[in-house]
């Protein structure tokens, strides 16, 4: 008979051998962790509708996000604030480094990190300062330039929206501030994501006009922040504006850009001739639907529609590059504009049965949630005293006040109001359903809500409030993971900028801090 296996061979295992056959087995499990990656995060909330749900997660599960088995496995200093959230491209090639699973960062000091998502290296795999590409002594906008220091706490603004990525071309397009000769300027970049190399002949400066009845506006740099994500559509970056954050002369701008040459399409100015009507969105991206359309919500500021529309819910074609067609303005426009209520939430829900196959989610710092029909969004009802009747559905305060944008997933609609349960909507034939599910405790809201799912199972709701991160099982809304659950502050995050933002794939979650990509994951 043969002897053991392990006694016949002992003698021959060297300790290179064995090193050498560790190193093997690692690789290969860094392979298959990279061939099993699947999810390309190149937009806000993983696609154009907003939905903010990743149905392809088949890693983290609720049985698995619990802080026994689920915590921090890496931080990677970047050189700002990282205020837009992160994008993510698996099984990329990238220059001199060969396939990887990339997490792309950009911070408010211009930079751009490509970091390997999987590793814990914290040297990226490149890193493209903007600042190279603008006139000799550009720096960063100082916070106090812009006079919104106050409020978000930002020291400097360089890149503040979440940039988008072209897949088919490998082109990640992103605007950003700089401060020339004491003057702020905005420009469109476009950089191959394999190297972070400028691409398209780029950049763009952004210059732009808008003419109304006779009278010319333009576009003044100095006045005006794009804060919610951009968005790239047939061939078009779609590019949004508010307030420098002291609402002093800004005005809610739409531009569209050709993705293919950086060239301006068209323009449009919400207050001709006046100021205000910002669409901030809290950083959420203005959404689109298949059949082209683009769409938005907007803040205070003078309103006389159809010219100067503030408070209200929008609906753009791509008409001459960007045209308003509808619009939605609820009854009570004048008080919310009196006490700052702004809409700032948007959801495009996927087709629907019922009477209103194409839907729209809207609400804002009040919580009434606006159910609105795309097809025929409502306008202002001029003579309704206690509701908007001409739109599909409307609950008052029915999503809790200051909360995140919605989300959707599995025929529901996820709520974050500030210091309440979580509520989700059941929606079915084209109506949510009274009374919503509500998690069995209050939670701090403020923060965008996310969900991954493997399909309809396994659902798990993410939810950041301050510097601490929320995992919630989105059938039951229990807890299941925050970031002070493990002993010893394993898992704590450091500073967090204001209204962070995160976003999971492959069985990871990044969110950008105040210096850092801090990333969660199953523990070894």
């Amino acid at each position: 008979m043969h002897a053991p296996f392990s006694r016949l061979h002992l003698g021959r295992i060297t300790v290179p051998f064995l090193a050498s056959m560790l190193l093997t087995i690692l690789g290969l499990f860094a392979a298959l962790e990279r061939s099993s990656a699947q999810t390309s995060v190149l937009t806000w909330h993983y696609d154009d509708l907003r939905t903010g749900a990743d149905i392809k997660e088949i890693v983290l599960t609720p049985n698995n996000v619990h802080y026994a088995t689920f915590g921090k496995l890496s931080t990677k200093p970047v050189d700002g604030f990282v205020v837009a959230q992160p994008l993510y491209v698996p099984n990329l090639n990238v220059a001199g480094h060969g396939i990887h699973n990339v997490v792309f960062v950009v911070t408010m000091h211009d930079s751009v990190y490509a970091f390997d998502a999987d590793g814990t290296s914290s040297a990226p795999l490149w890193h493209t300062s903007i600042l190279t590409h603008s006139p000799a002594g550009a720096t960063t906008v100082p916070a106090t330039v812009k006079h919104n220091a106050g409020t978000t706490a930002w020291k400097e603004l360089g890149i503040v929206s979440t940039p988008v990525i072209d897949a088919a071309s490998g082109t990640l397009y992103l605007v950003a501030e700089t401060y020339e000769n004491s003057q702020v300027v905005h420009r469109l970049h476009a950089l191959d994501i394999s190297s972070g190399i400028e691409t398209l002949g780029g950049p763009t400066t952004i210059a732009a006009t808008y003419t109304q009845n006779g009278a010319t506006t333009t576009f003044k740099d100095f006045y005006q922040m794009n804060r919610p994500g951009l968005l790239l559509t047939n061939g078009h970056i779609f590019i949004a504006w508010g307030t420098n954050g002291s609402n002093n002369y800004g005005q809610g701008w739409v531009m569209s850009y050709s993705a293919s040459t950086l060239q301006l399409l068209g323009a449009i100015n919400l207050e001709p001739g006046k100021q205000f009507a910002s669409i901030w969105q809290r950083g959420a991206g203005v959404a689109a639907d298949t059949s082209g359309h683009i769409y938005a919500v907007n803040a205070e500021g003078p309103y006389a529609a159809p010219t100067n529309l503030s408070i209200s819910a929008l609906k753009f074609s791509q008409t001459k590059g960007v045209t308003l067609v509808d619009y939605f303005t609820p009854y009570n426009h004048q008080t919310l504009a009196a006490n700052d209520m702004d809409l700032t939430g948007i959801v495009l829900l996927p087709l629907q049965s019922g009477t209103y196959p194409r839907e729209m989610v809207a609400t804002g710092k009040e919580g009434t949630i606006y159910l609105l029909n795309r097809d025929n969004m409502g306008h202002l009802c001029a003579g309704c005293t206690s509701g908007d009747t001409q739109i599909v559905q409307e609950i008052p305060q029915g999503a809790g006040v200051e909360g995140g944008n919605p989300c959707y997933w599995n025929h529901r609609v996820y709520f974050t109001g500030d210091r309440r349960p979580l509520e989700a909507y059941t929606v079915q034939n084209g109506k949510m359903l009274l009374p919503p599910a509500k998690s069995p405790q209050s939670m701090p809201g403020g923060g965008h809500c996310f969900i991954t799912a493997n399909g309809t199972s396994n659902g798990i709701l993410w939810l950041m409030n301050g510097a601490t991160l929320y995992a919630v099982d989105a059938v039951t809304l229990k807890t299941l993971y925050t970031t002070t659950q493990a002993p010893n502050q394993r898992d704590h995050l450091p500073p967090v900028p204001h209204f962070p933002e995160p976003i999971a794939a492959d069985g990871k979650v990044f969110i950008g801090t105040q210096n850092s990509l801090v990333t969660y994951a199953l523990l070894p």
